[in-house]
């Protein structure tokens, strides 16, 4: 057995803090020592294309590759997101280093920033990024915003950030996180991986080795993180399946949970479309792996789909009208104010469970009047709807029932404090339950009625419930019998609600989101 080895690296500043992190690994883990050997790569030397037209087709491994090949180096360490899914039959992925974060960083310059848009970011911004996948989903998200290529290295964009060539850049967290670079002169949004979807295997290390080399595999194991593994596998068998490189706006996104997998996707053939996004679950990775390739096949569509909801085109509207051939947007449900005092108990917290529920209380109520305040909130589409006032949210509920936010909340974050909750009048005040009665302070904000002037209803394949409100205004307005049909709810309570009408929902979301219960729609098989 050796007991030195050659490590093959690019020469960037990430790529350097790869291979001398692995290099510390081997000494320390594995007892080996290492050299490391830069190698310059075609993806280095040409700066004229962007990212989206040479990632993923080797460009930036081709050539540490056949050093592996012709044994000038023993070790190649990859940004495993760069690696083809085809790699050369004499080679091996040895080990996985432990996953750093796999989510994006959208940096912004603080003249370009509004945090009462989504993103935190100003009108007609102009963002650069490369990727195709980044691309997709910031149009998705912000249909406004002008996106410029950006090429270098990691230091070098944020340098033409910081010199004013464009508002806003896209980053890896796990980059910026391993360099530890100062970023206070920028706002920083930081977008979560299950939302703005991952690139497959983003944030984790490739120990590639040949494939005789079987001592060193060996000794490898000692640092391969076999969670990472197994998920970092499931988003590049996704990959491979729809033989995409990174010029494909491609996103895969994978936890475990136990024994339980979760699976996030988001593609489209070009960056310009809308990208489809879905989300699987289950114990299976060969039978998740095949449910994803076949529900983003080209004629996987809705045929008719009822919303109980009005068509405000947003994320969830843009999602169900592409990719359904006929959606009709109702909201079954009214809501109007309800005169409440100005001057509003004291507390040390303040907790909206709707978006309703923020647009009625500052319809009275000043921000700055609160601004001294934490405030929770129930799912992304609420805390958008609190950014609009100037304000952010020091606790989002996210977990998949509301009561399991509710419990959190109590339990890891309140301790003895006071919380004020601006409600419906016919709220079911399920965040209340978790909490002491000398905890809760509820005001009445507005109130919820049934739409009696409901338009004709369609008939539809598919019906989907937004609250447990919509679903009482539903079946006081209409006859349908919808026992047999596909029936989506955004959550537990709305779940339950149906239930009392004698209907069985087909799923219920898999977070009470407004984007998850979309996601949750386009996965109906």
């Amino acid at each position: 057995m050796k007991k030195s080895i050659i490590i093959g690296s690019r020469g960037s500043d990430l790529a350097l803090w790869q291979a001398k992190h692995v290099q510390k690994l081997l000494k320390e883990e594995c007892g080996l020592a290492a050299d490391i050997q830069i190698i310059k790569t075609r993806g280095d030397q040409i700066q004229h294309l962007s990212f989206d037209k040479i990632e993923g087709k080797g460009f930036f491994t081709k050539e540490i590759e056949n050093s592996l090949l012709n044994k000038s180096v023993d070790l190649a360490v990859h940004s495993y997101k760069d690696l083809e899914t085809t790699q050369p039959t004499e080679l091996v992925i040895a080990a996985t280093g432990k996953r750093a974060s796999s989510a994006d960083l959208l940096l912004i310059n603080k003249n370009a920033v509004d945090i009462t848009n989504p993103l935190n970011l100003k009108k007609d911004a102009v963002v650069g990024t490369s990727s195709a996948r980044r691309k997709s989903l910031l149009k998705l998200m912000r249909p406004d915003v002008i996106i410029k290529d950006i090429r270098g290295n990691v230091p070098t964009r944020i340098q033409k950030l910081a010199n004013g060539e464009f508002d806003a850049i896209v980053l890896a967290q796990a980059g910026v996180d391993r360099l530890e670079l100062d970023l206070t002169a920028f706002f920083n949004h930081k977008f979560n991986s299950k939302d703005f979807i991952s690139a497959p295997a983003q944030g984790a290390l490739a120990l590639q080795i040949r494939k005789e080399d079987q001592w060193l595999f060996d000794a490898l194991q000692v640092i391969n993180d076999k969670s990472t593994e197994e998920t970092v596998n499931i988003e590049r068998s996704i990959l491979k399946g729809f033989n995409a490189g990174c010029q494909v706006p491609l996103g895969v996104y994978c936890e475990k949970n136990e024994s339980d997998y979760k699976v996030w996707i988001s593609r489209a053939e070009k960056w310009e479309e809308t990208p489809k996004q879905t989300f699987l679950k289950g114990t299976n990775a060969k039978n998740l792996i095949q449910s994803g390739l076949k529900l983003h096949s080209s004629n996987q569509t809705l045929q008719s789909v009822f919303v109980s909801r009005e068509d405000n085109n947003d994320v969830f509207s843009t999602l169900l009208k592409t990719y359904s051939k006929n959606v009709q947007f109702t909201s079954c449900i009214k809501t109007s104010a309800v005169d409440f005092d100005i001057n509003i108990p004291t507390s040390d917290w303040i907790f909206f469970s709707s978006q309703n529920s923020v647009n009625y209380f500052f319809k009275k109520i000043e921000p700055e009047a609160v601004s001294d305040r934490k405030i929770g909130v129930i799912g992304s589409s609420t805390q958008k709807t609190l950014n609009k006032y100037g304000l952010n949210a020091t606790f989002i509920g996210t977990d998949e029932t509301i009561k399991e936010s509710a419990k959190s909340f109590s339990t890891q974050v309140l301790g003895s404090e006071t919380v004020l909750f601006p409600i419906s009048k016919v709220s079911l005040r399920s965040i209340q339950q978790q909490l002491k009665s000398n905890q809760v302070i509820n005001v009445v904000v507005y109130n919820t009625q049934s739409e009696k002037n409901l338009v004709n209803l369609n008939n539809h394949d598919t019906y989907v419930f937004t609250s447990p409100s919509n679903v009482i205004g539903f079946f006081e307005t209409y006859s349908e019998d919808i026992s047999t049909k596909k029936v989506i709810s955004i959550g537990q309570k709305t779940t339950e609600k149906l239930a009392e009408y004698g209907v069985l929902a087909t799923v219920t979301a898999y977070e009470p989101s407004l984007l998850g219960l979309a996601r949750t729609v386009l996965s109906i098989q």
